[in-house]
Parts: C-alpha cells; sequence; structure tokens
C-alpha cells in the first residue's frame, strides 16, 4: 500500500461509509457526473485518510489510464481510485486526480478541521 494521510475536516464533507472516517471536503469536487461500476462517482482534486494500492493499467469508459485503488486508512475498505496517468491529451484534466464511489461514501458536516494539517505518512521507512 501507498502513504496515508490522516487530517480531520470541517464543514461538509464526505466520509467512509463504513466506518465515518473523513476522506474530502465538499468544495473539492470537480465533477458531479462521473459513472463507475456501481454507479455515480465524484471527481474530486484531493482526499485524505487514504492508502494507495498498486498502479495498474485499467480500461475505463473514457479510455486506458494508469490508476491506483484508494482505500479508506481506518477500515481498508475500497472506496475509489486516483488517475495517475492517462493517454488521451483530452482526459489530462483527471491526471492526479481522485475518484469516490457515492455508494461507499457519506455526506455530514463535521468538526476539528485543522487547515494547517499536514499529511503524514504510515510507511515503515518513514514513521
Amino acid at each position: 500500500m501507498g502513504r496515508v494521510f490522516l487530517v480531520d475536516l470541517d464543514g461538509r464533507a464526505y466520509r467512509c461509509k463504513f466506518c465515518e472516517s473523513a476522506l474530502a471536503l465538499v468544495d473539492h469536487v470537480l465533477s458531479r457526473s462521473f459513472n463507475c461500476n456501481h454507479g455515480r462517482a465524484y471527481l474530486i482534486s484531493n482526499v485524505v485518510n487514504i492508502t494507495l494500492g498498486s498502479q495498474e493499467e485499467r480500461l475505463m469508459t473514457s479510455g486506458m489510464h494508469t490508476v491506483e485503488d484508494i482505500f479508506c486508512c481506518c477500515c481498508g475498505q475500497y472506496v475509489g481510485w486516483k488517475y495517475v496517468e492517462v493517454s488521451d491529451k483530452n482526459q489530462k484534466y483527471k491526471e492526479g486526480k481522485f475518484v469516490l464511489e457515492r455508494w461507499r461514501i457519506i455526506e455530514e458536516a463535521t468538526e476539528g478541521f485543522n487547515s494547517d494539517a499536514r499529511p503524514v505518512s504510515s510507511d515503515p521507512e518513514n514513521p
């Protein structure tokens, strides 16, 4: 698995449906019109409290992409994917962005955001 980011969010946020860990601010949604195998999804500029899976080539409706699955760092549930690289120049806006599958998240108001919070790594070599 990849890096783990641990922060809390304040305001309207998306949380893991399974353990309620904060995943992203609603304000970070770039598109609400994405689709996935299980229905609708959000394209989001930044997510937190996740681990990254291995990079893999995946054929999607918009073409072949290099992606990493993303998992909730607290419960380990799959919540979406990250676009690492896309081959179609018209799809370049997706690179580095995240997709959260709607049926795997909930939206609610949260408290405790620290705007100075920094991502932290749980990689063994960088405790």
